[in-house]
């Protein structure tokens, strides 16, 4: 069985700056990355979640 934690804060922030990117790349014209990150959105969106999803299996992220 898994022991799920509570991800770290800085993992957190991590994931809702990548999921905050890729949903701003919808809507907004972000100057400097904004072409990486509309070329790239789907995968942005796929991190963010994996990011999130290891805070939460491991104890150290």
């Amino acid at each position: 069985m898994l022991n799920l934690s509570p991800p770290r804060a800085i993992t957190f922030l991590v994931s809702l700056v990548l999921i905050g990117l890729a949903v701003a790349s919808l809507y907004l014209r972000i100057p400097t990355i904004g072409a990486t990150v509309v070329k790239f959105r789907t995968w942005f969106l796929v991190g963010a979640y994996v990011v999130l999803a290891l805070g939460v299996v491991s104890r150290s992220l």
